[in-house]
């Protein structure tokens, strides 16, 4: 498990250096684990760069199994702990893909709700996420719905919608052609290499629904949104982000034309316990921090004033 944890860092953080600050030990001694793990594969598990780590075919095939079995040790851990320490305490494990309104609404949560043991568990796949709510190894999950790929929700869940219908916006090359409009047409980026991580549900097949319907046939990446990163400073590649990601000197975020990427964002838990009041506490919070998140990044906010968004109006 310990080597399975030291991929997924090198992988997450795209460097070796980051990699062993995250797992708190040296560079050299994370580098000669790697050495030894590879040697012990017979193969290279990543590409070392000037820029930093990338992950080979190989290496993305062996981190898309270690990936759940590392969240779910850490899983097991983490409520293990928490059982341990807080038996009779209240509690709220909590399940979200990836948001900038994260940050915000676990602070808001540490806030509205003092003492209440709080956990979080991330993981790509919102299907995964509510699968763990309907167990009962979750309490809440925050999932993303990507517009035309419906989830596969557990019976029993309780739906409450966040945001009706987020844009996804497109992030490319600070010096792209497309960059110098405010607002970019899909034309734009015909000629573009697309990259979209196939593990985070829904991604792939939304974003085939629109090339389609946009007649529009791009040569296509298929890896994860840390490799993404890198190839699309470069100009290797664009790829659609959420519209609250933050600016970058090297990167630039542009919506697109009539918003054909879209995704629904949504909270769900089990059905009626004792625990009610903490689940509209949780929900009120994350509707202010997704709030809060959008208001804070420019091309979002002036993509909610053009549309005279209730977001602006929200208390």
């Amino acid at each position: 498990m310990r080597h399975l944890r030291a991929l997924c860092a090198i992988a997450d953080t795209g460097s070796l250096h980051k990699a062993a600050r995250f797992l708190g030990m040296s560079q050299p001694s994370l580098t000669t684990q790697l050495r030894r793990i590879e040697n012990a594969l017979g193969a290279e598990l990543f590409i070392r760069g000037r820029t930093g780590c990338r992950p080979t075919p190989l290496g993305r095939d062996v981190l898309s199994r270690a990936r759940p079995l590392v969240a779910q040790m850490s899983l097991l851990v983490s409520e293990t702990r928490a059982a341990a320490a807080r038996a009779d305490g209240t509690r709220l494990r909590i399940g979200s893909t990836a948001s900038r309104a994260l940050a915000g609404w676990l602070r808001r949560l540490r806030q509205r709700l003092p003492g209440t043991d709080l956990t979080l568990h991330m993981d790509v796949s919102a299907n995964a996420l509510l699968r763990a709510v309907a167990a009962g190894q979750l309490d809440v999950a925050f999932v993303h719905e990507v517009e035309g790929c419906p989830l596969r929700v557990p019976d029993g869940l309780e739906e409450h919608v966040i945001v009706q219908r987020e844009p996804q916006f497109i992030s490319m090359a600070r010096d792209h052609p497309a960059a110098a409009a405010p607002v970019v047409d899909l034309a734009d980026l015909a000629d573009d290499r697309w990259m979209v991580d196939p593990t985070v549900d829904g991604e792939w097949d939304g974003l085939r629904r629109v090339l389609n319907a946009a007649g529009i046939d791009p040569p296509v990446l298929h890896a994860d949104y840390h490799t993404a990163a890198s190839l699309i400073v470069v100009g290797e590649a664009v790829a659609p982000c959420q519209p609250t990601s933050g600016p970058r000197d090297d990167m630039a975020i542009r919506p697109l034309r009539d918003d054909p990427l879209a995704v629904r964002l949504l909270l769900y838990h089990r059905p009626g316990d004792g625990t009610i009041p903490v689940y509209g506490t949780a929900r009120t919070e994350l509707s202010a921090a997704y709030r809060e998140a959008a208001l804070r990044t420019v091309t979002y906010r002036q993509w909610l004033l053009r549309h005279g968004s209730p977001l602006l109006c929200a208390g």
